[in-house]
């Protein structure tokens, strides 16, 4: 007898739907984001496929999908939006210098590129300089002619990251299954809606903060899972190019100085080496980051910033603690967590039926949060609660097993 399930599909959303279709609202007024951040992270739940399907013909339709998406949002936003040497969608225009020598800075204005502003990003001890490309360069050729002629530097684009999960209204939401939690957890996302309690948001983008039903929804699942002091850096606000390196290592900053010792990142995009260095200088202050691994499916590259190093990556289970089929991958794989058949609230307070890797990760940051609140020692504590799914042992489906099982915020 086969078995049916749904499948979340990102790319098949763009080709026809709109965005209150996409999440699944079409009779519910949203607050609206960026016009490019909506077709991609908007979604719909696929037709169903039959589970029977070979598991190889699955993950190369997600991996097919995932390209078309980003074909698409380049083709349709090419004002504001181009590949990068790598292929991955930047802020066009703008190549980014980490911690450069006035040497550096120098030889890049020799070639043409103009410094369009030097920053210090607080709480990180990280210099960024924003380059202007030449005239009629693209972005991929000015990031391959600049690393020539500067090998040693640290350039990146300003690659854009994506919301992974959609969401479906619902009335009303369960009450939090704890109130106990004292360690303080940041959150890069949208804002959340005003009915939402948290210490304090900043925005990091045009139009920031703007509350979003992606933020609202990782934001409430913290607060459900226990957690009592948050802070969210909204970094899509209602810019076109939100949530790009710059404004992610801008909030990470912020949240690191305001004290966050957890800080959950439930965004998806390629390696950047501002990300990258942002992560670590975090890292380096004690702080945990926690992300998830997405939802293009096994094929996809490996997401960022979850597939840095020591990041705790997440993926998610259905309600049978089965791995969601379009969970994407990392390059190492902490826990699971519910991503499926969980509700929480949207931006206007409503409930919203969740399903993705993002929902997932708020839950094992507040489970990581607890931890900490009894010292170190977390990755034991952590290893200790959680349920081995699968292989035994840690495995790449489950990795280190399920955490939050009990805590499944349902009807």
């Amino acid at each position: 007898m086969h078995v049916r399930i749904f499948l979340i599909s990102l790319g098949l959303a763009l080709l026809a739907a709109p965005l209150s279709a996409q999440l699944g609202l079409p009779q519910v007024e949203l607050p609206q984001t960026g016009t490019v951040l909506d077709p991609v992270t908007g979604s719909v739940l696929d037709p169903v496929l039959d589970v029977s399907e070979d598991v190889t013909r699955k993950a190369a339709r997600l991996a097919d999908l995932r390209e078309r998406r980003l074909d698409r949002l380049v083709r349709r936003n090419r004002d504001i939006v181009e590949l990068d040497a790598a292929g991955a969608p930047a802020r066009k225009g703008t190549l980014l210098l980490i911690d450069a020598s006035a040497q550096d800075i120098a030889t890049a204005q020799s070639l043409g590129f103009e410094a369009n502003g030097i920053e210090r990003i607080d709480g990180l001890e990280l210099v960024v300089t924003r380059l202007a490309l030449p005239e009629g360069l693209t972005l991929a050729g000015a990031q391959r002619k600049l690393q020539e002629v500067l090998p040693q530097a640290e350039i990146s684009a300003d690659n854009l990251h994506f919301r992974s999960g959609p969401a479906a209204a619902l009335p009303l939401m369960a009450q939090p299954v704890a109130r106990s939690i004292a360690t303080p957890v940041g959150i890069i996302d949208g804002a959340p809606g005003d009915g939402i309690a948290v210490q304090a948001v900043r925005g990091f983008a045009d139009g920031a903060p703007y509350p979003s039903n992606h933020g609202s929804a990782v934001t409430s699942l913290l607060r459900y899972a226990g957690v009592r002091t948050i802070r969210v850096a909204d970094v899509y606000g209602t810019d076109k190019a939100g949530g790009n390196a710059l404004a992610i290592a801008r909030a990470l900053g912020w949240l690191v100085e305001s004290g966050s010792k957890v800080i959950n990142i439930s965004l998806v995009g390629p390696q950047n080496a501002l990300l990258q260095r942002a992560v670590a200088s975090a890292q380096a202050k004690g702080v945990v980051v926690v992300a998830a691994v997405g939802n293009d499916g096994p094929a996809s590259p490996p997401s960022y910033p979850a597939s840095y190093s020591k990041v705790l990556a997440v993926t998610a289970v259905d309600r049978h603690d089965r791995a969601l089929i379009e969970a994407g991958r990392a390059l190492h794989l902490d826990y699971a967590a519910p991503g499926a058949d969980i509700f929480a609230r949207n931006a206007k307070g409503g409930r919203m039926k969740l399903r993705g890797t993002s929902f997932a990760t708020p839950l094992v940051a507040a489970r990581l949060a607890a931890t900490l609140d009894h010292g170190g020692g977390w990755r034991q504590r952590l290893d200790a609660e959680a349920r081995d799914l699968g292989k035994k042992g840690p495995d790449g489906v489950y990795g280190r097993g399920l955490l939050c099982g009990a805590c499944r915020p349902s009807r």
